[in-house]
């Protein structure tokens, strides 16, 4: 048993982590408004989501072990200049907001575990100190080390596990929202279920998974004279089998942290009359009196944990997607004399992250926007994810099976839908939001 547990360890790679960093403090501080203003009856998201997840990370997946390239790469080599620069532009930039609102979620949570708060600035400082400290670590330690620390920290966000199940006492009503969904038709209600499901399929998952199956693949099976980075490379069985199960349980692990986020302040904030959170303290101050210290620490523990692990995530995929646009070659295995353009891109879109303490609006409200923002970039993805995990120049003959298509078009229903809701709401011409509104009794 131990050593079908290790060799099961061992096979776990691109898909846990990527499934892990969704959980990012911008996944966090969605799922807990959801959970804070809706109640526990958001929980179902998380199970019905999930499908549609995994198909879209299967996809990303396959198209990065196939071609032994990025999505960046493969859109470089078989599609239009402008569709490259596009998706770079819009990714680069969703990531870019996303690291900075991570940082100042991380460092509001750090910030609570400082003595009488007498520093002044203090949430500013501490996301310097946070930039610095992940910035060298990802610089100096090789590879297989940073992915072995990923992957160690992906199991750290098991804090949300035990904090609900210290604090969570109606398990009948929310199994019954789990399986039966209830959706809420009010403005604020369907904002927070696109934020819901783009903070679940967020673009920069799709990137930096098929970088990383990419790199993977290249390390095992290093092709010499290749004349592209990018062509269709035989994928066996077994690597097939390993990418699927690795990206399966990544997804479902992604979702099983976040169920327990909403069943957790759906039952105590909801259900304690916390339902406005604006900030990262107010979240955890508000479940101790009700859940404990025991859970009010490891909320905060888990923020900072998620920061640690996703920050370098959104970075690297930045990065993998311009080294691939500008054929600089650079990769986590190398060295930072070797793929300087790559580390620089890791660098400067860390420290730009940072300019969003700076511009006045809370970690919760960026956070929140954060989520919003990958909700309208998903369809771009999920259309351009459908039609090369389609095309047998990029993947071979491990193309979509009917059920894949299925659902990865079920999801770009959705997302689109989500998105002309979202943009019918927040920026209205009148004649369109009056039929929204009156189509949903708003």
């Amino acid at each position: 048993m131990i050593s079908r547990l290790k060799k099961l360890w061992k096979s776990l790679g691109p898909g846990l982590i990527t499934g892990a960093s969704d959980d990012d403090p911008s996944g966090i501080v969605t799922y807990t408004v959801a959970g804070s203003r809706l109640g526990p009856a958001a929980a179902w998201t998380m199970l019905y989501i999930l499908p549609l997840m995994v198909t879209i990370q299967e996809m990303s997946a396959r198209i990065g072990i196939s071609s032994s390239c990025g999505l960046a790469g493969n859109l470089k080599r078989y599609y239009s200049k402008s569709t490259l620069l596009f998706m770079a532009v819009l990714i680069v930039a969703a990531n870019i907001f996303n690291i900075g609102a991570d940082v100042f979620a991380m460092a509001a949570a750090i910030d609570m575990f400082l003595p009488g708060n007498e520093i002044p600035n203090s949430t500013v400082l501490v996301s310097w100190l946070v930039v610095f400290l992940i910035l060298t670590l990802i610089i100096i330690l090789p590879y297989r080390t940073i992915v072995a620390i990923f992957k160690w920290l992906a199991f750290s966000l098991f804090a949300y596990v035990l904090a609900g199940l210290i604090a969570i006492n109606n398990w009948p009503a929310l199994i019954w929202h789990t399986i039966i969904p209830t959706v809420h038709l009010s403005k604020e209600g369907l904002l927070i279920l696109i934020a819901v499901f783009g903070t679940t399929i967020s673009p920069y998952m799709a990137f930096w998974q098929a970088s990383e199956e990419a790199e993977e693949k290249k390390l095992q099976n290093p092709v010499k004279g290749s004349k592209y980075m990018c062509e269709y490379r035989i994928v066996t069985k077994n690597e097939l089998g390993r990418t699927t199960q690795d990206t399966r349980i990544g997804m479902f692990f992604s979702n099983f942290i976040g169920f327990f986020i909403i069943a957790l302040t759906g039952s105590v904030l909801f259900g304690g009359g916390f339902t406005q959170v604006q900030t990262i303290r107010e979240a955890a101050e508000a479940l101790r009196p009700i859940a404990g210290d025991y859970a009010y620490i490891l909320f905060s523990l888990g923020v900072i944990s998620a920061g640690l692990l996703a920050i370098p995530i959104l970075a690297g995929s930045s990065a993998y997607v311009l080294s691939e646009v500008f054929n600089w070659g650079g990769s986590l295995d190398k060295p930072f004399s070797k793929a300087k353009e790559f580390y620089l891109v890791i660098v400067v879109s860390t420290f730009l992250g940072l300019i969003i303490p700076y511009t006045g609006i809370t970690a919760v409200q960026a956070l929140l926007w954060t989520s919003i923002i990958h909700g309208i970039v998903a369809p771009f993805l999920i259309g351009m994810l459908i039609h090369m995990a389609n095309n047998p120049a990029i993947v071979g003959p491990n193309v979509n099976s009917k059920r894949a298509n299925i659902l990865s078009y079920l999801a770009l229903s959705l997302m689109t839908i989500a998105v002309l809701v979202f943009f019918a709401l927040e920026f209205p011409i009148p004649s369109i939001q009056a039929s929204i509104l009156n189509t949903f009794n708003l």
